[in-house]
């Protein structure tokens, strides 16, 4: 179980940045490619939530560094604090192609332009709900709000999110860009 809740701020982060990342390239957002620095803060069932990274302390190391390593393959880099590393390549940016696609859900956008998206997505399968908005101010700046509702045992758990990020240069270092699953 200590394995799910360390991946699940992951999970979320991920499927965030895929609500994000699904729109066409006319209404994709001037940001820019490049490392960004982004700082997640999680409540769930009204409590704030741990950080991520100190749940994964508490992991066997080989299983910590199996979840760094996968996270790292796909553009995320987990750190302290509630902040998060994340790369995006131009090309990823201009295709969506930094989304995370995940099986069984779907994605309706009520308002989608280069400075603002709101949407509300259903995850059948795993039994999520979630409404957000994405905020781009300027190229090097934005934020995502998302309110998920998740069943699980029979019981609704509500996890809200606030993501802030912050463009922190062109280059990734050996961070690769954000892949979707294969």
């Amino acid at each position: 179980m200590l394995c799910s809740r360390a991946v699940m701020p992951a999970l979320a982060l991920m499927l965030a940045l895929g609500a994000v990342a699904s729109a066409t390239a006319q209404t994709m957002p001037a940001i820019k490619p490049g490392l960004w620095n982004v700082q997640m803060d999680r409540e769930v069932d009204g409590q704030k939530a741990p950080d991520p990274t100190d749940r994964m302390k508490n992991m066997k190391p080989e299983m910590r560094a199996r979840m760094e390593a996968m996270m790292k393959e796909r553009g995320v880099s987990m750190g302290g604090g509630g902040i998060n590393k994340l790369c995006l390549s131009r090309e990823t940016i201009e295709r969506g192609t930094w989304k995370e696609e995940q099986e069984g859900c779907k994605t309706e956008f009520s308002d989608r332009n280069a400075k603002h998206w709101k949407w509300h997505s259903v995850c059948s399968e795993m039994n999520v709900v979630s409404d957000g908005e994405a905020s781009f101010p300027d190229s090097e700046n934005y934020t995502v709000v998302t309110s998920s509702t998740m069943k699980a045992g029979g019981k609704d758990r509500v996890t809200r999110m606030t993501m802030n990020a912050r463009w922190a240069g062109d280059s990734c270092g050996d961070l690769k860009p954000i892949q979707p699953r294969k």
